[in-house]
């Protein structure tokens, strides 16, 4: 079961990526805030639904134990909605997939951990292709700062990389908040440690959200929820892959992770099919070589 449990993540939160690109417009200032209310809302839902059907004994300190890696997400998250309201997704979710590459040379410089010349060549080689699509930016071909302005267009293409760079920090402190020996959550054991943060985790989404929305009616700013079909189903799409992926990864993860690190892959395939999204020859190069280097750390590293 747990293939299939790969592969639906791996679909679900491609078909995510899809969805936040549909549901994200550029001429709407606060859209990128409507996709972190409802990410945040169908979160909290699917975190409620977990305590009411889960024993785990919740601690709701855990809220605040855990709350340095939530934030981190959401953070990065927020980064990434309001990337894509002027980023195409094929171009944004490889360069923002690298932070498994970051999260390594976080574990080399701070943990002292060692790791392979076959890894190192797989970062490189991530490196390398970020260096070419962040050239290609400059020219006459993508020409963005045209369209968006100088200031807003290095805003947005630095969207994907402050993901990139902030969810592999939120990956890394997960390191530590992970692990049962040294974990400061509360109440926690091997069978539901990554459940009881993954609640702390959506938890948190759904209070943020809470802000959010008040926030928004304070600027009387629209919500109108009929007209939010896609970034529902992005929520949707987010919240249930992280459901399977838990599954996934109980099964045989050294073979789920190449897998699951897919998701750019299927992104960049379903935006070409339904978004019409057109890369210049150079760009699609860098980002096949991005692609490599995510698929080749992903395989290493599960060995």
């Amino acid at each position: 079961m747990w293939l299939f449990f790969t592969i639906s993540t791996t679909l679900l939160w491609g078909l995510a990526e899809l969805f936040y690109k549909k549901g994200s417009h550029e001429d709407r200032k606060y859209d990128h805030l409507r996709v972190c209310v409802l990410v945040g809302a169908v979160m909290g839902i699917h975190a409620i639904f977990t305590l009411l059907t889960s024993d785990i004994a919740y601690d709701p300190m855990n809220l605040i134990m855990y709350l340095p890696v939530s934030l981190c997400y959401i953070l990065s998250m927020a980064c990434s909605f309001f990337g894509i309201r002027f980023i195409e997704e094929s171009l944004a979710d490889p360069i923002e997939n690298t932070a498994g590459a970051m999260c390594s040379l976080l574990c080399v410089i701070f943990l002292g951990e060692s790791i392979s010349p076959a890894i190192w060549f797989a970062i490189a080689l991530t490196v390398v292709g970020i260096i070419g699509v962040s050239y290609t930016e400059r020219s006459a071909e993508v020409n963005r700062s045209k369209k968006l302005g100088k200031r807003l267009a290095i805003i947005a293409f630095a969207m994907p990389f402050c993901y990139a760079i902030i969810d592999a920090l939120g990956s890394f402190l997960d390191i530590f908040f992970l692990e049962i020996e040294h974990s400061p959550l509360i109440g926690v054991t091997e069978a539901n440690i990554e459940l009881v943060a993954n609640v702390s985790y959506e938890l948190t989404f759904a209070i943020c959200a809470v802000i959010l929305f008040v926030f928004m009616k304070l600027r009387h700013v629209k919500f109108e929820l009929p007209k939010q079909g896609d970034k529902i189903a992005a929520a949707v799409c987010e919240t249930a892959g992280q459901l399977t992926y838990v599954y996934a990864m109980s099964g045989n993860g050294a073979i789920a992770a190449p897998i699951l690190s897919c998701v750019c892959v299927v992104s960049l395939v379903l935006s070409r099919i339904f978004l019409k999204e057109k890369l210049t020859k150079k760009q699609y190069l860098f980002i096949s070589i991005i692609v490599l280097g995510i698929l080749m750390l992903a395989v290493l590293e599960g060995e």
